[in-house]
């Protein structure tokens, strides 16, 4: 397939994981890709940015567009995680995951506007299961990602009319390399792989390819008809009730 031949996509924390998956399938189907995050990025064209900064998001999109000289595709993928309860967490912490998680895809999408204006753009946000259900001492991160489900809708309903679509996925596991650190980390890696894996009806975790699918299949035009939309990439974890 070719569905993004001469179209041009800005995805944020594109040099690993799902960021690092979306890239290269939104590439691999025509597009020019250029990602964004601290340092550079060997794969794709790049433009460093600390996504913390509030002036970043502005200078990132001119830059794309400078190079460019169009932007068509915003895939909001950066994000941070704090581990604290609410009656723990630093205030410091609590604004860097609100600042990375939310206000970055927030500027971002302001000013990716006008020029998704022009050409009819998508926005994809990359939110969270945790933006439904919570695990524990994720209180910032829940928080956060909730707030990006929520900002996709009101960016949907406010510029439908300019031929702007946004959507958003909510991925469960997937298995990037922090995931895979985290587990190999632990005193049975394979008992607790056994063990996360049980928690999906599909039997296993998911894969960063898994996800990058479905993002562009709502990035392209066949997905014309669809906006507004949060949709879980979970195998099932978040359909499965526990025993009583």
């Amino acid at each position: 397939m070719n569905r993004f031949a001469e179209k041009v996509a800005l995805v944020t924390g594109g040099r690993s994981g799902i960021g690092k998956a979306v890239a290269g399938r939104l590439k691999a189907e025509g597009a020019r890709v250029f990602t964004t995050q601290r340092g550079e990025d060997p794969d794709f064209e790049n433009v460093p940015a600390d996504l913390n900064d509030p002036d970043a998001p502005q200078g990132v999109v001119h830059e794309v567009v400078a190079r460019a000289g169009t932007l068509d595709i915003l895939v909001n993928n950066a994000g941070v995680m704090q581990e604290a309860s609410v009656e723990d967490m630093d205030l410091s912490d609590w604004q860097r995951t609100l600042n990375v998680n939310l206000t970055a895809p927030f500027l971002l999408i302001k000013h990716a506007l006008p020029h998704l204006r022009k050409t009819r753009g998508v926005i994809v946000n990359i939110g969270s299961i945790e933006g439904i259900g919570c695990n524990g001492n994720h209180a910032a991160y829940s928080a956060s990602k909730a707030g990006l489900h929520g900002l996709t809708r009101a960016v949907a309903v406010d510029h439908g009319a300019d031929g702007i679509r946004c959507n958003a996925v909510a991925p469960g596991w997937i298995d990037t390399d922090l995931n895979l650190d985290f587990i190999n980390a632990m005193p049975d890696p394979e008992a607790f792989r056994r063990d996360v894996g049980a928690l999906h009806p599909v039997g296993r975790t998911g894969q960063p390819e898994e996800v990058a699918a479905l993002v562009a299949f709502l990035a392209a035009a066949e997905s014309g008809f669809i906006t507004g939309q949060t949709y879980i990439v979970d195998g099932g974890r978040m359909t499965r009730l526990s025993l009583p």
